[in-house]
């Protein structure tokens, strides 16, 4: 599941720390133009630059399809830095010679930055104008910046994702209405209609596989979206939130959407969702607790009314 902007920007003291690892790395290789980069799940966008280069077109914002970087040719798999002294010389791919070449680069310097799992989440790079040599010990000590930058991710990573799903958590949840929901927007509560029984007759391991099926299509459904995102509050208890103000058909077809893609099971699974919608208005400062006890007491309707629906608020 791969890392949003958004998410980054709620970490604790991020930006003071990518500029850490920036300074640190500057140090290492102080006539290059050093970047850090995070990877969607098909875009990579340039975090944050060691300092301003008007030789070299990056800035930092700027979002790139990942299948056309440099970046996504490095070899996350076995953590290897991707190097190109002389992008004039043979050993560099053409197309990657002209993709350097359109930012005025004429050497390159990749090093992956992954999680634990090892999913990828993005690089950090040093690019010249001119050809350049990196010597090993330099390569090395940026490997050892990077895994400390690595561990600081995944602290950070656990505080806002459930353990099981790798969905958002609660906290997350929070978080986001704390900083963003002055915006407005809606919730979708979501309670999986039989899942208990599930549990009682194939075990907690067949439940938490059907946990995860949830999440992953929940994803998938947020993912459609703009700005939408998925959350699972605990059991067989979830969030989709919208950050926008929807009309009531809006809702109404998303709803009969996610009820379609939560309705296909295993033929020995007797499941159905039940939802419940509930929105709240811009300009003002949301409570999450009372939007989401709003949410629950419409899920709370849509299972009276016989499950596998959806009620508003």
């Amino acid at each position: 599941m791969a890392i949003t902007l958004q998410e980054l920007q709620m970490y604790k003291n991020f930006d003071e720390l990518a500029s850490d690892v920036l300074d640190l790395a500057k140090e290492i290789l102080p006539d290059q133009l050093i970047y850090l980069t995070s990877f969607s799940d098909t875009q990579q966008i340039i975090l944050k630059l060691s300092n301003y280069d008007t030789e070299i077109l990056l800035t930092e914002g700027m979002m790139i399809n990942l299948s056309d970087t440099v970046c996504d040719r490095i070899d996350f798999e076995n953590k290897q830095p991707l190097v190109y002294e002389d992008i004039r010389e043979q050993t560099c791919p053409s197309d990657l010679r002209n993709t350097l070449e359109s930012v005025n680069a004429k050497s390159y310097l990749g090093i992956p930055i992954s999680f634990i799992d090892g999913e990828r989440f993005g690089t950090l790079c040093a690019v010249h104008h001119e050809q350049s040599r990196f010597d090993e010990k330099s390569i090395t000590m940026l490997q050892r910046i990077v895994r400390m930058f690595s561990y600081y991710l995944v602290l950070e990573r656990v505080a806002y994702r459930d353990s099981l799903t790798e969905l958002y958590n609660r906290h997350y949840l929070s978080r986001f209405f704390e900083e963003h929901s002055e915006s407005g927007g809606a919730v979708f509560f979501l309670d999986l209609d039989g899942f208990k029984k599930v549990n009682d007759i194939y075990g907690h391991d067949a439940g938490d596989l059907v946990l995860k099926e949830v999440a992953s299509k929940l994803e998938k459904f947020a993912d459609e979206y703009d700005d939408a995102f998925a959350v699972r509050l605990g059991g067989d208890e979830f969030i989709v939130h919208f950050p926008h103000i929807l009309s009531k058909e809006e809702m109404s077809e998303r709803a009969q959407h996610v009820l379609g893609i939560l309705s296909t099971w295993d033929a020995n699974y007797q499941l159905s969702t039940s939802v419940g919608i509930a929105s709240y208005p811009s300009g003002s400062t949301n409570d999450l607790n009372t939007v989401l006890k709003n949410a629950d007491e419409a899920l709370y309707r849509a299972k009276k009314a016989g499950k596998n629906t959806y009620k508003f608020f």
